[in-house]
């Protein structure tokens, strides 16, 4: 482990991923997991259903807010949206890893403490989702490629696969941040997603934040399930 990703806490490191459908199921979760939490992700559900509106709740309560919706427009479209969410206190922004795009998030969060995410190829893809895309090679390659031209631009971090984190710390170097979706405790069920790590092997294999939705929100008793997280990822920092 590198001394900036040792400093950050492992109940910080587990970010929940909030894809419920309304702002009150969002905050019952939020009661049930008290402090065993500290940071939250946003994404398209919740965010279109009041959610924009409840990460200003999450935030003045002390909490931690990822916003994870995926900016990809023209420049000045990405430009005056991040300015809106530099305003909200956000710590996370994600935009798809296009060069043009994330240029144009990045001139607008300058001077700020949001950090931008760059999405590479996401955890739901395998080769044949990415041949079926466009692209050539396999989803190993872009991830690669996409993060070359992300840190070459000066992105904060990369929303990878944890699969990838080994791979891509090397290029990312000691301090750019890999955010990780995809993650699955043993023997939980896989869902969607096709390229898939434990906790555990996921911090041991580079990621400094993991994002972890249904194996928490999904489960009779989240907080226990949130605890036992944590306290893997914090075993596995050691």
């Amino acid at each position: 482990m590198t001394s900036s990703r040792s400093a950050i806490a492992p109940r910080e490191r587990v970010i929940v991923a909030l894809d419920l459908p309304s702002v009150a199921s969002a905050e019952k979760l939020v009661g049930q997991l008290g402090d065993s939490i500290a940071f939250y992700k946003i994404g398209y559900q919740l965010g279109y259903a009041g959610g924009l509106s409840f990460a200003q709740d999450l935030i003045k309560s002390g909490k931690k807010v990822f916003f994870d919706l995926k900016l990809h427009d023209i420049g000045n479209t990405v430009n005056k949206g991040v300015e809106s969410i530099v305003n909200s206190g956000a710590t996370f922004l994600t935009v798809h890893a296009y060069p043009q795009t994330m240029k144009a998030a990045l001139d607008a969060s300058r001077g700020s403490s949001l950090k931008i995410l760059a999405v590479t190829i996401l955890t739901s893809y395998n080769d044949r989702d990415v041949t079926e895309a466009g692209y050539g090679g396999t989803a190993r390659d872009q991830v690669k490629r996409k993060s070359e031209q992300a840190c070459a631009l000066g992105i904060d971090g990369i929303v990878c696969s944890a699969e990838e984190s080994e791979m891509l710390r090397p290029i990312v170097g000691p301090d750019r941040l890999l955010v990780t979706p995809g993650i699955r405790p043993a023997g939980a069920d896989t869902g969607d997603q096709k390229r898939i790590m434990t906790p555990a092997a996921a911090v041991r294999a580079g990621s400094d934040y993991l994002v972890v939705g249904r194996p928490i929100t999904g489960v009779a008793d989240p907080k226990a399930a949130a605890d036992a997280i944590v306290q893997e990822v914090a075993q596995a920092a050691k």
